[in-house]
């Protein structure tokens, strides 16, 4: 799970393309408040599963893990 946000220096996207780079296969679920953020579609486009937005239910992350798991 990436959350979008956070601390100085690093965002959710470039955390994951450095987990790329020594795990190509890494999958991975952006969590965020916001939905309409260039850096999520390029997390997305990189290969992230998809996007839970926050406040999320339990419901909604045990259905993005599975999806990841099996995609």
């Amino acid at each position: 799970m990436l959350d979008m946000l956070l601390g100085p220096g690093i965002n959710g996207r470039e955390l994951y393309e450095r987990i790329l780079g020594f795990r190509p296969r890494q999958r991975a679920i952006v969590v965020s408040a916001f939905s309409d953020s260039l850096e999520i579609s390029r997390t997305l486009q990189l290969g992230a599963s998809q996007l839970v937005k926050k406040p999320y239910t339990l419901h909604e992350l045990g259905l993005a893990v599975k999806k990841a798991l099996l995609g």
